[in-house]
């Protein structure tokens, strides 16, 4: 017997906040499998796991005025980073077979953070650029706290297509509430759409433009 299909919330908040939780999963993920690769130990891994999750929609909520942000009101997204950290640390090594488990897990963690925040800002009021820009900082920031913590440049501020990825999944959000799509699928769009082109643009080694000269 084939397996039932999983159903599709149809509510767009339920959505976003599936997708707040399973970014925090997947980003946390990525910061523990960086923390194991740097050779950190539990309480290292654990800290890079909740730095990655969580500092991007701490720094999203302070902004819109969500007192107190979603992750220090709700003892979930707290679990949930600290379940994927203890996952990267116990199984860091099938986790790295996957090929590049960085890089997708934070391709993932992107897409859904995008989504989520720039969708948070519109139902807080925000108009479309204030939006865009805080779907990115969302989607960016645990990334770039996580990278900081191990003295490493941060990905969003390398060559590599990363916040222009970010802001074509907030275009996609923006543009459908813009035009009166439903909202469900438009979301689901934005996201893949951040995930495909950041997993492509690393994949065929595309870049930002730099400076003339530099």
């Amino acid at each position: 017997m084939p397996p039932l299909p999983i159903p599709m919330p149809t509510d767009l908040s339920i959505l976003l906040t599936v997708m707040d939780f399973v970014g925090v999963f997947v980003f946390g993920l990525s910061g523990g499998t960086l923390a194991v690769r740097k050779r950190l130990d539990l309480f290292g891994v654990m800290v890079l796991s909740l730095a990655a999750a969580l500092a991007g929609g701490v720094m999203r909520d302070l902004l819109i005025g969500a007192l107190p942000p979603a992750s220090l009101h709700d003892d979930r997204y707290l679990m949930v980073a600290l379940a994927a950290g203890l996952t990267a640390f116990l199984f860091h090594k099938p986790i790295n077979r996957l090929g590049k488990p960085v890089m997708v897990l934070d391709a993932a963690g992107l897409a859904l953070f995008t989504v989520a925040g720039c969708g948070k800002a519109l139902a807080y009021g925000l108009s479309p650029l204030p939006a865009a820009l805080l779907g990115v900082m969302t989607a960016c920031g645990g990334g770039a706290m996580r990278d900081m913590l191990v003295a490493e440049v941060p990905r969003v501020l390398r060559e590599e297509i990363y916040a222009m990825a970010s802001l074509l999944g907030a275009a996609v959000v923006i543009a459908g509430q813009e035009l009166d799509l439903p909202p469900v699928p438009v979301a689901v769009a934005g996201a893949l759409a951040v995930f495909v082109l950041r997993v492509v643009s690393v994949r065929r080694n595309w870049s930002a433009p730099r400076a003339p000269g530099s």
